[in-house]
């Protein structure tokens, strides 16, 4: 694993960059062929990127 990202501005461009994946991924998908994994993975990737935020949030307190 990295170094813990303390600077405001590396969590933010961190959250964004993934975020970006997120919709790529998104964008990427065809309704129509879509399978159940397809969306647990959408989920996942949603979980992941939650959990990135509170781990920012607790770092500033």
């Amino acid at each position: 694993m990295g170094s813990p990202i303390k600077d405001k501005n590396s969590q933010v461009s961190f959250l964004k960059q993934r975020l970006n994946m997120f919709l790529d991924v998104l964008e990427a998908i065809e309704p129509e062929e879509t399978e159940l994994e397809d969306i647990d993975r959408l989920i996942d990737m949603i979980d992941d990127l939650e959990s990135k935020c509170r781990e920012f949030n607790n770092r500033e307190e």
